[in-house]
């Protein structure tokens, strides 16, 4: 049973997800809170600690805390794996494999993960879901030293990334990520059960492990009814970068 520090402060994030206190906006006293919960101020102090910590609000100590974001700031590993997103958003991620093969590296591959042109690379073709519906088409091409890990994975695997982790240690660690707009070719259609033409969100990222060696590249194209991607930052802390697009 949770514990009424984290009840709490599942309330309150549901009600800034539902902009009872919008962006911007100072959340009640905490006085006031003990007092609507039946709680000790001790007990609202670690429920508000933790939305604090999420990037939710501002944690100024003494002072009312100042709602800085509606939604709760995404780790790395969110943002890289898809299963532990939908999994932090209480979905169920599904994942299918519509194609696999082994093709000699492109210059754009070779590029991309600092391999020799003709190096053969292992190119996959995913469907991701969230509780059965598609959301995601991911176009993955994985460096030829692990390409040997991921052939193997059942097609239906939620979560490439853990598999990995688990069958190998491997451990994805950086990545820069690119995000712009296109249509919906005709496959990107069919298999996204959307219109041609319709806007998708592409994602085009780069991951690496911990010493910067490249493990892939991805094009990810994502219904633009079923996500949205949301940047936090501050005057210290700006990883946002504006580029003209391609």
């Amino acid at each position: 049973m949770a514990a009424r520090h984290e009840e709490i402060a599942d309330e309150l994030r549901r009600a800034i997800g539902r902009e009872e206190y919008t962006v911007g906006s100072l959340l009640p006293a905490e006085t006031d809170l003990a007092a609507h919960y039946g709680v000790s101020r001790g007990t609202i102090r670690q429920a508000v600690a933790a939305l604090g910590a999420e990037g939710l609000i501002g944690s100024r100590q003494g002072a009312r805390r100042v709602v800085l974001a509606s939604r709760r700031s995404q780790t790395f590993a969110e943002l890289r794996s898809f299963a532990q997103w939908a999994r932090a958003m209480g979905r169920e991620a599904t994942g299918q494999v519509v194609s696999q093969e082994y093709r000699p590296a492109t210059e754009e591959d070779a590029v991309r993960l600092q391999l020799h042109a003709g190096a053969e690379v292992l190119h996959v073709l995913r469907v991701r879901g969230l509780d059965g519906e598609p959301v995601l088409l991911e176009r993955t091409v994985y460096a030829d030293w692990i390409a040997p890990a991921v052939e193997p994975i059942e097609p239906d695997c939620p979560s490439v990334t853990q598999r990995l982790l688990e069958d190998t240690g491997l451990v994805f660690a950086y990545g820069e990520h690119v995000i712009d707009a296109v249509a919906a070719g005709a496959q990107d259609a069919d298999l996204l059960r959307v219109r041609r033409t319709n806007p998708l969100l592409r994602v085009r990222r780069v991951t690496t492990t911990h010493d910067g060696r490249p493990v892939e590249w991805s094009d990810d194209r994502y219904r633009s009814d079923a996500v949205s991607f949301s940047v936090h930052n501050s005057i210290g802390n700006n990883a946002l970068a504006r580029k003209t697009a391609d």
